[in-house]
């Protein structure tokens, strides 16, 4: 199993598909590392020499990927909530920021549904 930025790639998979599985490393991403390294797309992980495996490390270094990229975009997150601003709000009201509607969907964003009691009725 070969080690690629602190992520254990699956080594029976195709190397594009193999490094999808980097946290920031999409399909065309993973095309452009493996042809920056001069590695074939189809072949395995498998199949990787150790000379491939450490040009693929060195053009993967050249992005932002795993960690640097989560804490960026918490960043981001924690600097629209800072100033307020209408996607800031959203996030720290945890619900959905991109204008969808909550009167009936949204449920992965707003959490389980919370049960509301009837009020009751005063007796005479």
């Amino acid at each position: 199993m070969a080690r690629i930025a602190g992520v254990d790639i699956p080594k029976q998979k195709r190397g594009v598909i193999a490094l999808t599985y980097i946290f920031g490393i999409g399909k065309n991403r993973a095309l452009e590392i493996l042809e920056k390294a001069k590695v074939s797309e189809d072949t395995k992980v498998d199949d990787w020499t150790d000379d491939e495996i450490g040009r693929i490390r060195d053009a993967v270094s050249s992005y932002k990927i795993e960690g640097e990229l989560r804490s960026d975009t918490q960043l981001n997150i924690k600097r629209l909530m800072d100033i307020g601003c209408y996607r800031g709000v959203r996030h720290r009201a945890g619900l959905p920021l991109r204008g969808q509607r909550t009167k009936n969907n949204s449920r992965t964003r707003k959490g389980k549904r919370k049960t509301v009691a009837n009020k009751k009725k005063a007796t005479k």
